[in-house]
């Protein structure tokens, strides 16, 4: 497929490492390494099959992550003769993971002050998650890119082994899907993400159906939207949109 969405990605790799962490219910002072890198270079590997831009910090973080669980792996007594700086291996990890977050809750507080000041909708940039808006008394929060991949690979999982070998050229268009999502969302207000895909006949149309709904995330027509977190994401018309029309 020739066609590329280009989003801008506010998470690095620190947020798909405290995603991964917080989605497990891992111990953020016991992670289980190999657990956990094996997790991330998989996300890794889905993001390059979307062609989202991959910024460097995202292949050092995987190179630092391999070197730990390598190291992990290593016998007790092959240790013994090495001078340790460290009493274990994930220790510096853990360190910048729990300084990273206490500036992420940091800018989340700042963002909330600041939406609250100046009461209108702003999209979530490092914070965790944004509330977009309550409904019958339950919250709606903004869901992340990692969200979205999360369910993207639940969706490509589901798909039938023998629909990864069919392959029909230029069968599916990321316009086409575009203006099938349109003419749902005029004739309901939301609908499921997992929706979207009920139909989809092969690996092919499921990776352009997902590539539809971040460009439309990216022309910031759409928004994604959970209950709390890792609930089903819902796909939404953009608030701001909403208003204005």
């Amino acid at each position: 497929m020739s066609y590329k969405v280009k989003l801008n990605i506010f998470e690095g790799p620190l947020d798909l490492l405290l995603f991964l962490i917080k989605k497990e219910k891992i111990d953020i002072y016991d992670i289980p390494i190999s657990l956990v890198t094996d997790q991330y270079l998989e996300y890794m590997e889905l993001m390059k099959m979307l062609d989202l831009d991959i910024a460097g910090e995202f292949l050092v973080m995987a190179a630092t992550l391999i070197h730990i669980k390598s190291k992990m792996l290593l016998p007790q007594e092959e240790l013994e003769g090495e001078e340790e700086l460290e009493e274990d291996p994930r220790e510096e990890l853990v360190r910048r993971l729990l300084e990273y977050k206490k500036y992420k809750d940091a800018a989340e507080r700042l963002q909330e002050m600041r939406a609250r000041n100046t009461e209108v909708f702003l999209r979530r940039g490092a914070g965790d998650k944004e509330k977009v808006y309550t409904e019958d008394g339950v919250d709606y929060f903004e869901a992340s890119l990692f969200d979205l991949i999360t369910a993207f690979r639940k969706v490509l999982k589901d798909v039938p082994k023998e629909a990864f070998h069919k392959v029909i050229r230029n069968e599916f268009s990321v316009s086409d899907k575009i203006h099938d999502i349109y003419h749902v969302l005029a004739k309901t207000s939301k609908m499921y993400f997992s929706e979207l895909f009920k139909n989809a006949k092969n690996k092919d149309e499921v990776i352009v159906i997902f590539m539809a709904i971040l460009e439309l995330m990216k022309m910031r027509e759409i928004m994604t939207v959970q209950k709390g977190f890792f609930g089903e994401i819902e796909i939404i018309r953009n608030p701001e949109l909403v208003k204005s029309s």
